[in-house]
């Protein structure tokens, strides 16, 4: 389904497969909760690094993000409420890190798509901080960056852990509050 006023977010929280997941089990596709559709794929890389396949992406050459692309619909959920999520299902005080997987492509990024997204991104990281690191002595190191080059991962990844529910599973996707 695509509506006139969807929007499109980024985000990068280590192993693809487990950040589609845990989105789409928040907001199902079929029950019209805001997402409209996603997409795993690779941003954020070097410009010369382009049609990144995922072997190449692993081999950390390419500085590409394993990352997920939700289009949503604004009226139903909110860039704002996006992003706190984001924060709230992996660990983003480790710098190329998720769990046991560890390299660029693992790391902790929003892709901002407007000037609205950055400053939205800016603030909730902001008050995330504030609210569930502070607390704890750690500090997120989140990037925040425009959107660059997307590239969809090859098919068999694209909704991978619903193909394979027995799947690896990094144990950072998770709710952590």
């Amino acid at each position: 389904m695509t509506i006139d006023n969807a929007q499109v977010a980024t985000f990068a929280a280590g192993c693809f497969w487990g950040v589609e997941h845990i989105f789409l089990k928040q907001w199902p596709i079929k029950e019209d909760k805001g997402i409209l559709k996603t997409a795993v794929g690779y941003t954020g890389g070097k410009e010369n690094a382009t049609n990144p396949d995922y072997k190449t992406v692993c081999t950390g050459s390419t500085d590409h993000a394993e990352a997920l692309q939700i289009e949503f619909d604004p009226s139903k959920v909110t860039y704002d409420e996006l992003v706190e999520y984001f924060y709230r299902t992996h660990d983003p005080t480790r710098v190329n890190r998720q769990g046991g997987d560890t390299g660029t492509q693992y790391r902790s990024a929003i892709f901002y798509h407007t000037p609205e997204q950055e400053s939205i991104a800016r603030r909730v990281t902001e008050e995330v901080q504030k609210k569930h690191f502070d607390p704890i002595g750690k500090k997120i190191v989140t990037s925040i960056e425009p959107v660059r080059q997307w590239w969809n991962a090859e098919e068999y990844h694209q909704e991978y852990l619903f193909k394979n529910p027995s799947g690896y599973q990094c144990p950072t996707h998770k709710l952590h509050w």
